[in-house]
Parts: structure tokens; sequence; C-alpha cells
């Protein structure tokens, strides 16, 4: 993903799914991320 170091982005429904997919991916891309959830189901594992 070129362009997106250090880009802050905001992914709702980061505890699984598409959500949680996205986070990682943007994450390891170098973004700065800032993850809602409803469930804290799934944030243990970081």
């Amino acid at each position: 993903m070129p362009g997106i170091k250090d880009k802050v982005a905001i992914i709702t429904g980061a505890s699984s799914g598409l959500g949680e997919a996205t986070a990682h991916r943007l994450a390891q891309a170098g973004a700065k991320l800032m993850l809602a959830a409803l469930r804290e189901a799934g944030s243990e594992r970081r």
C-alpha cells in the first residue's frame, strides 16, 4: 500500500472480520491506527 505510511486510519469493527484484517494490513504498511469495536473479544490477541 504505497502512500499509507504515517497516515492515520480509523477502523471500526476492529475486533474481528474485515475490520480486524484491515487493521492488520494497515499496521503492516506503517499506518497509525485508531481502533473501535463493540466487543472486547479478539483485542486480547494483540
